[in-house]
């Protein structure tokens, strides 16, 4: 389940803390600077785009975060991420949350296309992608994070 992430949600998170009413996955879901970068890029989106974060909750316990990493420039196209608990991966749980962000999209008339990029050796996220409908379309090298597949799948 998605639960949109507001700014009080990652205060908590980054403070350790769990978000009112909800547990936070053994471990955390990220280090707090990971958390930190997401919270002011959700404020940056949130400018122009809302919602644009959301928590993972799986039986009342925050497993992970999705997000619009970017809005459309021009047109109707996002970009998401995502990330699960290291204790909660392998569950299937990224699966079922790219899946109800594109439930999101499709019922979004400002969306027509996500986009998500993976490191080419990150077989697992290619996995979720995959089994959600997206499709390779190319690739590109980033400064900060190495060769990178691109996907896309239209809503």
């Amino acid at each position: 389940m998605l639960i949109e992430a507001t700014d009080a949600h990652f205060a908590a998170l980054i403070a350790g803390q769990s978000p009112e009413g909800l547990t936070v996955a053994e471990g955390g879901i990220e280090t707090p600077e990971v958390l930190a970068m997401l919270r002011g890029l959700s404020a940056e989106v949130g400018e122009s785009f809302e919602p644009n974060a959301w928590l993972i909750v799986e039986g009342g316990e925050v497993v992970g975060l999705t997000s619009l990493v970017r809005t459309p420039y021009v047109g109707d196209t996002v970009m998401i991420g995502y990330g699960v608990a290291a204790s909660r991966r392998r569950r299937g749980i990224a699966t079922r949350a790219v899946a109800e962000v594109l439930a999101w999209a499709r019922a979004d008339f400002r969306v027509s296309t996500v986009t998500a990029e993976t490191a080419v050796d990150n077989a697992a996220s290619q996995r979720v992608l995959e089994a959600n409908g997206f499709e390779r379309a190319g690739e590109r090298t980033d400064e900060e994070d190495g060769a990178l597949f691109c996907w896309r799948a239209g809503v």
